[in-house]
């Protein structure tokens, strides 16, 4: 089971957290600021997966940005790695391109594709175009 999701940069800052169990906001902002450290601590030559605590994380950087699971000792490592490559392959596709800035000021249809993705830390959903449609009819919505 996947307990969280974040996106962060160089900088450190966190530019998407999703959670999906309860942490209380103090021990969120601590479990962050070590998960990113941890991270940006590592080489590219490292493995992408790292043993923390009581669960495991699961990152891949992409430019700036890094995305960061954390799973539970039960989940597929090699699984959650491809979800993290599938989900900006469909930030990509939506966004053409997508940058750093994409997220900041679209922080709201990232969360949707996520959600479509992943439900209460499982993973639902990997089809590019099944993942776009709700934010499609939204966009369609919008427009008229």
């Amino acid at each position: 089971m996947i307990k969280f999701f974040l996106m962060v940069n160089k900088q450190g800052q966190t530019r998407l957290s999703r959670y999906y169990e309860h942490v209380e906001i103090k021990k969120r902002t601590m479990l962050e600021a070590e998960v990113i450290k941890n991270c940006l601590s590592r080489s590219k030559d490292q493995c992408s997966f790292i043993e923390y605590k009581d669960f495991k994380l699961v990152y891949r950087q992409y430019a700036a940005l890094f995305v960061v699971a954390g799973i539970d000792h039960t989940e597929n490592e090699m699984a959650v790695y491809e979800l993290i490559h599938n989900f900006v392959e469909v930030l990509d596709k939506y966004f053409s391109r997508v940058s750093e800035l994409d997220i900041m000021f679209n922080l709201d249809r990232v969360h949707i594709i996520l959600d479509e993705m992943v439900l209460n830390g499982c993973i639902v959903e990997t089809n590019r175009n099944r993942i776009l449609a709700p934010l499609l009819v939204l966009d369609r919505v919008a427009e008229s």
